[in-house]
């Protein structure tokens, strides 16, 4: 797993994950799975897109502003299938 902070980044519209401030993964599509932290604890959902294309995180009250910055891990093979 790669572990960061989720970021909007406005070259792919998408929200990708940062490590260091340098991106690991430059933008989720719909339907990549990933885990947040939510109260000390790890989560496992997707990125989705609503009909007025905010991203979203499945199972989650989490819409667009509030996926800035939120500590989150992918998996290996989801960074290198892009």
């Amino acid at each position: 797993m790669i572990t960061g902070r989720l970021g909007y980044n406005p070259k792919t519209q998408r929200y990708g994950l940062l490590v260091a401030d340098l991106w690991e993964h430059t933008g989720l599509h719909c339907g990549d799975r990933l885990e947040i932290k939510v109260d000390d604890a790890w989560l496992k959902t997707r990125m989705e897109m609503n009909p007025k294309r905010q991203w979203y995180l499945a199972g989650t009250s989490y819409c667009d502003g509030d996926l800035e910055n939120m500590r989150a891990r992918v998996s290996r093979t989801l960074q290198e299938a892009r």
